[in-house]
C-alpha cells in the first residue's frame, strides 16, 4: 500500500487571489509562477473564459515543506464553523504568560492584515493556551 507524501489544503472562498495572499502574508508563503508561456498570473488568468477568471489562486511554502494551498471559488457563502482549521504554530516551546505574549502579538499583526481576533482559549491542565482567529473571508484557524 502505497503512502501519501504530500497534501494541499484547499478553501472555498468568494476571493480567491484575496484568500491566498492573506495566508502568503500569515505564513511566509509565495505566489507560484504563472503556466509557463504567461508573464503573470494575470495573463494567465485573462486568457480564461469570463465565467474562470478569478476561480481559483494558490500559495506554496518557499521551502516545499509545508502543503500547498489551493483557493476555489464556490457560490454559497459560509454558514457553519468550519470542520477543519490550521493551526499557525506562533507559540511552540512557550508556556505560561510567554506564550500568550506571542500569540497576542501574532495575533496583533495578522488583525492588520485582516484577520479578526475571537477568543483566547486560556491553558487548562492538559492544554496550552491558543488563540481563535478568523481569516478575511471568516474561516477559524488558531494561533497555537
Amino acid at each position: 500500500m502505497a503512502s501519501v507524501k504530500q497534501v494541499q489544503v484547499t478553501f472555498d472562498c468568494a476571493d480567491p487571489e484575496r484568500v491566498a495572499r492573506f495566508w502568503c502574508e500569515v505564513l511566509g508563503y509565495v505566489v507560484p509562477p504563472p503556466p509557463e508561456g504567461f508573464g503573470s498570473w494575470g495573463d494567465y488568468d485573462r486568457s480564461l473564459p469570463p465565467e474562470r477568471q478569478g476561480a481559483a489562486f494558490a500559495c506554496m511554502d518557499p521551502t516545499g515543506a509545508g502543503p500547498r494551498l489551493f483557493f476555489q471559488r464556490v457560490p454559497e457563502g459560509k454558514v457553519v464553523k468550519n470542520r477543519v482549521h490550521l493551526d499557525v504554530r506562533a507559540g511552540t516551546g512557550l508556556v505560561g504568560a510567554e506564550r500568550v505574549a506571542a500569540l497576542e502579538a501574532e495575533c496583533a499583526r495578522l488583525v492588520q492584515l485582516g484577520a479578526v481576533r475571537m477568543y483566547l482559549l486560556k491553558a487548562d491542565e492538559y492544554n496550552e493556551s491558543c488563540l481563535a482567529m478568523q481569516d478575511v473571508e471568516g474561516n477559524e484557524f488558531c494561533l497555537d
